[in-house]
């Protein structure tokens, strides 16, 4: 059988992101979208994906990189080849810094991840509303979804997800999930055909994380239910207030 072409899997790819565009309501005329991208598979794709995409919304796209080279759990990202990619793109962007961190968890025991990720989010924010953004797009795939869902259940005992669409400051800004609907298996075939380079390595703590084991019980239960992420997002969104 023959591996199909980065472009033929794009098509697919772009069919679940326009399904989740139609959906969730995420895109519109006349957006300024930052798009967040830290060099991995899934913010590579989504910047790569939102390009190669014609819909009838008409917008205008910026990368915005946050640099973490004085963290020390962090993910090695080569800079010189993503900066490389957005130029062979054609993209505006921006490399931003991520603050540095100070004080203390406010949580005994609480994962260093959480205080990273509320950083960059915020470093995120600032820059899409110094740019004039009115909207922020990140790369979390269907399998995050499901494992936030998961998360929320077995340790919070609440049966909620995240959003493909969320307003923050009276809906000065709002955060869209384009990728909402994909599957992170078929973002890595399309990175391992061609699709779109990855320049950052996975974060050294991840494989440890309450996440990482979510993911794993995901993949035990799909061997019984292929179908069990759209199960956990089906359940989620029948919940009222959800």
């Amino acid at each position: 059988m023959d591996t199909p072409s980065p472009e033929r899997l794009a098509h697919y790819l772009l069919k679940k992101v326009n399904k989740a565009c139609r959906t969730y309501d995420l895109l519109a005329d006349g957006d300024r979208i930052a798009v967040a991208v830290s060099g991995g598979k899934d913010s590579n794709t989504l910047l790569d994906l939102l390009l190669r995409r014609r819909g009838v919304e008409r917008y205008r796209l910026v990368a915005v990189h946050v640099l973490t080279r004085d963290e020390a759990c962090q993910a090695q990202v080569n800079l010189a080849e993503l900066e490389r990619w957005l130029g062979e793109l054609g993209v505006d962007y921006e490399l931003v810094p991520l603050e540095p961190a100070t004080g203390q968890p406010r949580r005994e025991n609480q994962s260093p991840c959480f205080h990273c990720a509320w950083r960059r989010r915020k470093a995120l924010f600032l820059t899409a509303q110094r740019l004039g953004c009115n909207k922020l797009a990140l790369g979390h795939n269907a399998d995050d979804v499901a494992q936030t869902t998961l998360l929320n259940l077995v340790y919070h005992g609440r049966l909620e997800t995240m959003a493909a669409r969320v307003d923050f400051f009276d809906g000065a800004i709002t955060v869209i999930r384009p990728l909402y609907l994909v599957p992170e298996k078929e973002i890595v075939r399309y990175v391992q055909t061609g699709g779109v380079p990855v320049v950052a390595g996975a974060c050294p703590v991840a494989a440890d994380s309450r996440r990482a084991a979510m993911g794993r019980i995901l993949r035990l239960l799909e061997k019984e239910n292929p179908r069990v992420k759209i199960a956990l997002l089906r359940a989620v969104e029948k919940v009222p207030g959800s």
